[in-house]
């Protein structure tokens, strides 16, 4: 007998989750959005077998409601689930970046048909929307779950199994540790590159040229800043309390760094350096989480029609699967560079072989 599993939201996590929770043929996906073409699209796509319009009427059906809402919309429809007269257990989860008000409302459920298991797949994407959803999103990716008072061990690793196709790695946390993880590690870095973008806008005013020197670097550590500003706005203030001490924390740091410079502390300066280039190059960039797994080389190229093509025509030659490719930098007339991703160390040191062998600059990411 299938498992009838209702999706509501089927942006890009929702669309992803979507795309491999279908392909278990155990499963029946009713999917459910408030734009119509985005339903349409997921079910000419098989990504869902059925659309609905009605939430009431679609939960009576499921066995298991994943909600990929924005948290507001999320404890609203769990505020609903209340007044529903269901026939059945239903397993709830959501995906959610902040759990403290999800987890709120979840324990305070009280009809006896509900169980809820928080859920929050730890990847993403600076684009939006069920075009942007693909079903890989979580390979590699840690995906976090925050039992309720009301969820058994039993239900959480159904969702295990449920999620199974994707890759993720999940682990288990309370609501406080998930919150305060995520807002180390995800939800103060994108606020910090905001930050970084009101200054450079602020520079343009005297500097006019400022965004055609905005490359590598900038690029790299404010590509978040291009995330949904709504979702984000969502979760600043569903973890606000969190992220005001966080700035406060900043603040004072960023103080001290102030203080090496006024006072000319070469050496302090260069420790502090030191300190967080260790602790960034200690980071698990080899195991599975969320960090994806990656071995990099980085591949000299000239600015000529068909450079990009070239090298990967020479590897796809030797059947060597690349994983993610990105252009570092590249300007008119000179030497760009190309960093290329690969599952495995084999490829890439044979990669590395491969190119210099054809008079191309590697350098292997150690």
């Amino acid at each position: 007998m299938k498992e009838t599993v209702l999706i509501v939201g089927l942006g890009l996590i929702g669309g992803s989750l979507a795309m491999n929770v279908s392909e278990k043929e155990d499963v029946f996906v009713i999917g459910m959005d408030k734009d119509e073409e985005t339903m349409n699209m997921a079910l000419k796509q098989g990504v869902i077998h059925q659309a609905s319009k009605s939430f009431s009427k679609a939960v009576k059906e499921a066995d298991i409601l994943i909600l990929a809402t924005p948290i507001s919309i999320t404890i609203d429809f769990l505020n609903q689930l209340e007044d529903i007269d269901l026939s059945k257990p239903l397993l709830v989860t959501d995906v959610s970046s902040v759990k403290n008000k999800v987890l709120e409302a979840a324990n305070k459920l009280t009809h006896p048909q509900l169980s809820f298991v928080g859920g929050h797949p730890m990847a993403g994407s600076h684009k939006q929307g069920y075009t942007a959803a693909k079903p890989h999103l979580f390979e590699n990716a840690i995906y976090v779950l925050t039992p309720s008072i009301h969820a058994t061990e039993a239900e959480a690793e159904r969702l295990k199994q449920l999620f199974s196709k994707t890759g993720a790695r999940f682990l288990t946390f309370t609501t406080s540790e998930h919150d305060e993880m995520t807002a180390v590690i995800s939800h103060f870095p994108h606020l910090i590159a905001s930050s970084l973008v009101h200054q450079a806008r602020e520079w343009q005013k005297t500097h006019p040229y400022i965004e055609h020197l905005a490359a590598g670097g900038f690029k790299d550590i404010t590509r978040i800043a291009s995330s949904n500003p709504k979702l984000w706005q969502d979760i600043f203030f569903q973890n606000r309390t969190l992220l005001i001490s966080m700035l406060d924390d900043w603040i004072d740091e960023m103080q001290t760094v102030r203080n090496f410079l006024k006072d000319q502390e070469s050496e302090q300066t260069y420790k502090y350096l030191v300190e967080a280039k260790q602790y960034r190059d200690g980071l698990p960039v080899r195991e599975k989480g969320a960090i994806p797994s990656f071995y990099d080389i980085y591949v000299d190229i000239h600015d000529q029609p068909g450079a990009i093509h070239d090298v990967i025509g020479l590897l796809a030659n030797e059947n060597i699967s690349i994983k993610n490719i990105q252009i570092l930098e590249i300007r008119e007339g000179i030497t760009g560079v190309l960093r290329i991703s690969f599952a495995t160390n084999k490829d890439q040191v044979g990669s590395k072989k491969l190119l210099e062998k054809h008079q191309y600059e590697v350098m292997l990411q150690q």
